[in-house]
């Protein structure tokens, strides 16, 4: 038992001493990693910047073509209002003409 209470905390600290190595050897993966991943994002965000132009076109494209769409759309229901309009006055006067 006497043998046991010597030995059993050498085991212990030599534990720890492993424990610590491994923790100090993953910290510095880790960061070795983070800085890997820094890299990566850097250049998507680069990448990212670098087509800003061509989605500032392609929404201003859209934009134009909307409106353009709305324009011909406004045309066609006031040319069909317009219509139906003057076959509501004709229908009045045939009634007046009538009475």
């Amino acid at each position: 038992m006497d043998q046991l209470n010597n030995f059993l905390p050498i085991i212990i600290y030599v534990l720890l001493i492993v424990l610590l190595i491994v923790g100090i050897i993953l910290i510095i993966r880790l960061i070795n990693t983070l800085n890997k991943v820094d890299k990566v994002v850097d250049d998507v965000n680069d990448k990212v910047k670098s087509l800003n132009g061509f989605f500032e076109i392609i929404d201003f494209t859209t934009d134009k073509l909307v409106s353009l769409s709305d324009r011909f759309v406004d045309l066609i229901s006031a040319g069909i209002s317009k219509l139906f309009n003057v076959r509501k006055k004709r229908r009045k006067k045939i009634k007046e003409e009538e009475e």
